[in-house]
C-alpha cells in the first residue's frame, strides 16, 4: 500500500511516502508564515522519488492537529482536494499522537507530547507504550501548563518532546525533577502521520476526503473576535 502522508501544523512542515509501514522518501522544511508555498512541491518531490504519479498512491494520512490553525487548513485542504480528484481514502491523524510515536521505543513508557499553544497554554496528552501501541493516559487537550503538569506528579518517568516542552522546559522541571526526559529528536512527522495513517487504512479505517475534519481545542482568534 502507497501512503502518501502530509503534516504542516505546526512550523515544521513534512511530506512521507510510504510503501506499507516503510519510508521512501520524506522531505521537510521549515516555515513561520505559510506552508502553502512548499507543500505541493515537496509532493511532487516525494512522488517523482518514488517513481509513481498521484494516481497510484492507495490512500492519504494527514495531521489534523491541534497546533497552527492556518498550518491545519492548508494541509488539510491540499489532502482533501488530492483524495477527491484520485477517489482515494484519507486517514486523519493527531499531531500529538505522531509526536509520541518518535519516542516509542523499547526503554520509553510514558510519553508526552506538549505543543506551545500559545496565550499561556500548550496543546499535550501523555501516553503509555505498551509495545510499540500507544495509549492514552491523559487525554490530548489544551492546557494551563501548571494544571497539566500537575496531573504527571504521581507517574514514573517521563519523555517529553516537542515546542511546549522546549518553552515549558523550566516548568516541567520544576514539577517532575528528574524523572522529566527531554528529547532530542526533530520535530518533523511526516514518516510518523503515515505509519499512523497506514494502520487505519489497512483495516479499512479510511475517511472519504470530504468527512475528514480538523482536530482543534480552542477557537481561532476570528472565532473569537465574532
Amino acid at each position: 500500500m502507497r501512503i502518501l502522508a502530509v503534516d504542516t501544523t505546526t512550523w515544521t512542515g513534512s511530506v512521507a511516502l510510504l510503501e506499507d509501514a516503510k519510508l521512501v522518501c520524506e522531505v521537510n522544511w521549515e516555515s513561520r508564515s505559510s506552508h502553502a508555498s512548499r507543500l505541493l512541491s515537496s509532493v511532487d518531490h516525494v512522488l517523482e522519488a518514488g517513481g509513481i504519479q498521484i494516481r497510484d498512491v492507495d490512500g492519504f494520512s494527514v495531521a489534523v492537529g491541534p497546533g497552527s490553525f492556518t498550518g491545519i487548513r492548508i494541509g488539510l485542504s491540499t489532502v482533501k482536494a488530492l483524495a477527491f480528484a484520485s477517489r482515494k481514502p484519507v486517514a486523519a491523524v493527531s499531531t500529538l499522537r505522531a509526536l509520541a510515536l518518535k519516542l516509542a521505543g523499547p526503554r520509553t513508557d510514558l510519553l508526552c507530547p506538549a505543543l506551545d499553544a500559545k496565550k499561556g497554554e500548550i496543546y499535550a496528552a501523555l501516553y503509555q507504550n505498551r509495545a510499540g501501541e500507544l495509549a492514552e493516559a491523559v487525554a490530548q487537550g489544551a492546557y494551563a501548563p501548571a494544571d497539566f503538569f500537575r496531573k504527571l506528579r504521581a507517574r514514573g518517568i517521563i519523555h517529553f518532546i516537542g515546542t511546549g516542552a522546549d518553552v515549558y522546559r523550566a516548568e516541567i522541571t520544576d514539577a517532575l525533577g528528574e524523572k522529566a526526559r527531554f528529547s532530542r529528536r526533530s520535530p518533523f512527522i511526516g514518516y510518523e502521520v503515515g505509519r499512523l495513517g497506514y494502520e487505519e487504512l489497512k483495516n479499512g479505517r479510511g475517511l472519504d476526503g470530504k468527512d475528514v475534519e480538523p482536530l482543534y481545542f480552542r477557537k481561532s482568534q476570528a472565532e473569537e473576535k465574532h
